[in-house]
């Protein structure tokens, strides 16, 4: 069995873990022992993200730091939504800081987080909690196909 290294449309399994520049943690696949799987070029990944993946083998480590726009983007304003206070209700509070799942028109749920509570307005965000952070990956390749 060779040891093939990440190329443009290998499979890969690996952990990895987000740290936000202080060094607090932010995600770890090692948590519940559930490493990552994809396909490089399936666009779950960006492509400086992807960059620094390619030429790793089976059994590599490696740490890189992402700014923003590599990692999970820049705060989107058109994100930020005003709500009435009455749309929440006492299982999710309108409380600064809470993350409530909204369920879309379509069906799907999406996070929000409560940003701001005044009077009867309530500002939710709807970017992805680390959207405008620079971020540190620590990732572990398993296997590569």
């Amino acid at each position: 069995m060779t040891n093939k290294s990440i190329e443009t449309n290998s499979e890969v399994v690996m952990h990895f873990a987000i740290r936000l520049e202080d060094g607090s943690a932010a995600e770890s696949t090692k948590v519940h022992d559930k490493p990552a799987k994809f396909t490089m070029g399936d666009g779950s990944l960006t492509a400086n993200f992807e960059a620094c993946l390619i030429g790793l083998k089976a059994g590599d480590n490696r740490t890189f730091k992402l700014p923003p726009e590599d990692a999970f983007g820049q705060p989107n304003p058109d994100n930020i939504y005003y709500l009435d206070r009455n749309k929440f209700s006492a299982e999710a509070p309108a409380e600064k800081g809470e993350i409530i799942a909204f369920t879309q028109p379509d069906g799907q749920e999406i996070p929000g987080i409560v940003r701001d509570v005044t009077g009867e307005s309530v500002t939710v965000d709807f970017n992805h909690p680390l959207a405008g952070l620079t971020v540190e990956f620590d990732v572990e390749i398993i296997t590569v196909n």
